[in-house]
């Protein structure tokens, strides 16, 4: 127990779990100030704050403790407390009120990404659901999904070595990809002609995430018809178009002039433009979300947590979206300043991410 805690603020062997209701309350009031403002609060503040009746003196006695115990700190500028890391992601977890969307916030959330199902392909609809999410959230909005979304118009085979082929894919747009596949040994050349002409069959008009299920499915069909040094080109081929590895992701950012918005001071500005740095360096916002993939639900990432914006500051609220079939594609999200609204837009991603799966035929 803190030798300064003559009223009993904070349970013996105080632990980020184990503050009594008071403390709370007084904590609660620094962090819902901060992000309400930006700015530090005091005691005196405080005092006027939270319902319980105390002096600035004992409240300033609990935000004592609550700085020992790592959740706010006093910055040199000011008398009054702001939360650390540590505390807001104390608060994010065990204090805050993560409440559903009501029915309105639902319909409004719906209506602005409803133009998402109209776009003429999917790197337009989500760069629609992105400028909406980010008018939504007053925040950056960031999308990870899989290059290839592009319809396919014709897939061909080109051995490079005895066990190494070039795949070439044409898109309706007259896009042209390259990718090298590594074969099963013994492959012959008539092995590669037939699995083409059965993948050129059947993928027509196809996105990569599409042809792969409709492809997973015909293999099954047709194994026995298929000689099995083909049935394998395939397979590898299915394979490989997943979309799993960081080189086949691409980055989509927009609204980035939210994040210039109600800055404070200089050093707001200093942080927002080595976020800009950070999303400029596309790789190490690519390797963030990836983390998220495989994860069900909304992830949160506050400041240093994770490497990449430690520098900046910044929080980001991702989750992941999916296809038809039901498989994670993607991620979407936010990223802004560690400030954000959680309480609200947790649940905006959240949604936003279903509706987008929705949409996108998931």
């Amino acid at each position: 127990m803190a030798h300064h805690d003559p009223i009993h603020l904070i349970a013996p062997r105080a632990g980020l779990a184990q503050l009594n209701e008071r403390s709370r309350d007084i904590f609660r009031q620094i962090v819902e100030s901060y992000l309400a403002t930006g700015e530090p609060v005091g005691s005196r503040n405080i005092s006027r704050l939270i319902a319980m009746p105390l002096s600035p003196a004992s409240v300033r006695n609990v935000m004592a403790d609550l700085e020992q115990l790592g959740l706010i700190y006093a910055p040199h500028t000011s008398a009054g407390r702001l939360p650390t890391e540590l505390g807001l992601r104390f608060f994010v977890d065990a204090l805050m009120q993560v409440g559903d969307l009501n029915e309105a916030e639902r319909q409004s959330i719906q209506s602005q990404l409803s133009s998402v199902g109209e776009a003429q392909s999917v790197e337009a609809a989500l760069d629609q659901a992105l400028m909406r999410l980010s008018g939504l959230t007053r925040a950056a909005a960031v999308v990870l999904t899989p290059k290839s979304n592009a319809r396919l118009k014709h897939i061909e085979f080109v051995r490079l070595e005895p066990e190494k082929a070039l795949v070439i894919l044409v898109g309706e747009d007259g896009q042209v990809e390259n990718r090298v596949l590594t074969l099963p040994p013994g492959v012959p050349s008539s092995a590669l002609t037939e699995a083409g002409n059965f993948l050129n069959a059947r993928i027509r008009g196809r996105t990569l995430a599409e042809a792969r299920l409709e492809l997973e499915t015909a293999l099954g069909e047709a194994r026995a018809e298929l000689d099995q040094l083909t049935q394998k080109v395939i397979s590898a081929g299915i394979a490989s178009w997943s979309g799993g590895e960081n080189e086949d992701r691409q980055l989509i950012v927009r609204g980035h002039a939210n994040l210039l918005e109600d800055l404070h001071a200089l050093e707001d500005l200093e942080r927002v433009r080595l976020l800009f740095d950070d999303l400029e360096t596309k790789r190490g916002v690519i390797d963030l979300l990836g983390r998220a993939e495989t994860a069900e639900g909304v992830r949160i990432f506050i400041g240093s947590e994770n490497k990449l914006f430690s520098l900046s500051g910044s929080s980001t609220i991702i989750s992941p979206y999916r296809d038809a079939a039901g498989h994670i594609v993607g991620v979407l999200g936010v990223i802004g300043p560690t400030r954000l609204n959680y309480a609200r837009v947790i649940p905006t991603v959240d949604y936003a991410a279903r509706i987008v799966s929705r949409l996108l035929g998931g």
